[in-house]
């Protein structure tokens, strides 16, 4: 009886511990995008998105610097709305992306400023180059669906030299990228 009763308390106790919900990024129902622009030149910024990517992501309000992201990218997906210059920026001039045919990001940490938005710190891979970056990240809401599900969604920005990971190219300087996420919670 002692048995049954000291693990029924330590269910209760473990059933009130806060636990961060894991979430799929919604690439699916395309609830999510991933965003770039480049400078060209110094003189202007050439938009473009990647069309496919997958992720998940784990976060809890109540805890949220346990917070952690993964994201794969398919870096032929690349689209800037002009396919030669699409086929110029698969080509090893600049994501070479039958060599490198994925860009990754993983976090390393998540720092909450207690307002709705955070630093998150992680390892971004790209053309087989690995480097920590830091995303300005901004909850934008969570909250059930009307599917029975529950879903959260985030905005993030970087933005870094081409030089940094092996893109040396008097074409191209700085990147920005914009992540923005919708993540449904897996059951």
């Amino acid at each position: 009886m002692k048995k049954l009763l000291a693990a029924s308390l330590v269910g209760l106790v473990m059933a009130g511990t806060a636990q961060a919900a894991d979430y799929v990024i919604d690439t699916q129902g395309m609830h999510a995008a991933i965003q770039f622009r480049a400078k060209h030149l110094g003189y202007s910024w050439l938009n473009g998105r990647f069309n496919d990517f997958e992720g998940t992501f784990s976060f809890d309000a109540e805890t949220p610097n346990d917070s952690k992201v993964e994201v794969t990218i398919d870096t032929s997906s690349l689209d800037s709305n002009h396919a030669e210059r699409d086929k110029h920026l698969r080509s090893g001039d600049f994501l070479d992306v039958k060599e490198f045919p994925e860009a990754t990001f993983v976090s390393t940490n998540y720092a909450d400023n207690g307002d709705g938005t955070a630093a998150l710190t992680g390892d971004l891979t790209l053309k087989g180059v690995t480097k920590s970056v830091v995303l300005d990240v901004a909850s934008i809401g969570e909250g059930k669906d009307p599917w029975g599900g529950y879903r959260a969604g985030f905005e993030g920005s970087v933005t870094f030299a081409a030089s940094d990971f092996g893109i040396d190219s008097p074409v191209v300087s700085d990147v920005e990228m914009l992540l923005s996420v919708e993540g449904v919670q897996r059951k």
